[in-house]
């Protein structure tokens, strides 16, 4: 059976490489005509790492899911040729281009997955530390407020180390935050799931056991408050919203804080004039007074979906760089715009799996732990997919998130790469007991 795993792993990794690896050709003879050899070299290294990966999984967790590690490259791999795609249009080369940074991250991120992979032996040594994780998360959300560390970027989200480089560390913060809430909830989940007062057929909570709940929602208006960060805010009561229902089974608990969120979004919409601006762009993005200001980007965005129409125009052949930030936070409508509904589509499929593999791993434990770690970091992904194609596609406000894997960033890929890694780990450990468990 580990031969299996591995084998399958391997063919559909190689798969993955193919695919990017013709998209990165297709993008070339779309725009030059002719096949640059020098980027496919580099993104044959980067290809070199995912195999390396590979190879680790067979020798140190020869049961890990063997649909992770291909997924997560062929969605890297497509963003790449997209950045790439955006660099010729606008003329960058050289390391000012954001397409050779993405491919330093991507191997940055990939060498972090690998190293959990290796020294990462047993997930439940995370248990140990929960409080220290949540500490941890908690310092990473307050960097950006430290003098000298601070960038002034629009949200107050990003730290600059030594003038030389920035980073996002609430990217990592939300790994920290979500071994914290999978250890917390490990250790109270009796006291929240016990029984309260029924009520339209539902079993709610009582008054006294609201308190971890109100304290995550004022903790995530903060960061809407005090970093200006609506999509890390939403991103992380949603984590704790899905754990908490995880740990106790109770609808109730996922009612209340869909609640507590829609509420508190439209307070924030009324009372914080960068959230109210952003509900205006979204419920009247074609105003003249906001289509030649605020909300361009998207209004641009969608007029690049509609121009790709089904299959698209094609890899180098649509006009992705009308787009502002078309490489980070609109990178999907440009995917859209060259492969047209069809290939969003086929993208979207691809994050339905990644999730679900991830969420299976959780069901399938007996490790209480292992399964709150694992569905809370998969459903953070598909949240964050979630609030972004919604975003880009006008079904709810923009916020300042980005597509995992697909967006440029070193911050957020690094982090993916990390929860591929844990994912990985927990997955072995699922796998190597009895097969009774997981059929």
């Amino acid at each position: 059976m580990p031969a299996t795993q591995r084998n399958r792993e391997l063919g559909l990794l190689l798969f993955a490489i193919l695919i990017t690896t013709s998209a990165t050709i297709l993008v070339q003879l779309g725009t030059h005509g002719e096949i640059d050899p020098t980027f496919l070299s580099y993104c044959g290294g980067l290809a070199a790492l995912a195999l390396t990966l590979h190879v680790v999984n067979r020798i140190k967790a020869r049961d890990a899911d063997p649909f992770v590690v291909p997924i997560a490259t062929l969605l890297t791999g497509l963003g790449i040729a997209m950045i790439y795609r955006l660099d010729i249009a606008d003329d960058s080369s050289g390391w000012g281009s954001l397409g050779l940074r993405q491919l330093v991250w991507a191997a940055i991120a990939v060498a972090g997955a690998i190293a959990i992979v290796i020294f990462l032996r047993n997930y439940r040594v995370l248990f140990r530390y929960t409080y220290l994780f949540g500490l941890s998360g908690i310092l990473l959300l307050l960097l950006p407020f430290i003098p000298g560390l601070g960038v002034e970027a629009g949200a107050d989200v990003w730290v600059s180390v030594a003038g030389v480089f920035t980073f996002q560390p609430g990217e990592l913060a939300k790994i920290c935050l979500a071994i914290f809430f999978a250890g917390y909830l490990v250790r109270t989940r009796e006291a929240l799931a016990s029984t309260g007062t029924k009520f339209l057929g539902i079993t709610w909570p009582k008054a006294r056991q609201l308190g971890p709940l109100l304290i995550i929602w004022v903790a995530s208006l903060g960061i809407i408050v005090l970093q200006r960060d609506l999509g890390t805010g939403i991103l992380i009561f949603g984590m704790f919203i899905a754990t908490l229902y995880v740990a106790t089974g109770k609808t109730s608990w996922v009612i209340l804080g869909v609640g507590l969120a829609v509420s508190g979004a439209l307070v924030a919409s009324q009372i914080l004039p960068y959230v109210g601006l952003r509900f205006s762009n979204w419920l009247d993005a074609f105003n003249p007074d906001y289509i030649n200001g605020s909300s361009y980007q998207l209004v641009s965005g969608l007029f690049g979906l509609a121009h790709g129409g089904l299959l698209g125009t094609g890899w180098g052949l649509g006009r992705p760089d009308l787009t502002p930030l078309a490489h980070n936070d609109y990178i999907l409508p440009s995917l859209g715009e060259e492969l047209g509904l069809v290939g969003v589509f086929a993208i979207l499929a691809l994050y339905m799996v990644f999730v679900s593999r991830g969420i299976r791993v959780g069901i399938a434990g007996q490790d209480d732990f292992g399964k709150l770690l694992a569905t809370g970091l998969s459903f953070t992904l598909a949240l964050q997919v979630f609030i972004m194609v919604g975003g880009v596609t006008r079904l709810i406000p923009l916020t300042g998130l980005t597509m995992p894997f697909l967006a440029a960033g070193g911050s957020s890929l690094i982090a993916n790469f990390l929860i591929v890694g844990i994912l990985l780990r927990i997955s072995d450990a699922v796998r190597s007991r009895p097969r009774v468990v997981i059929g």
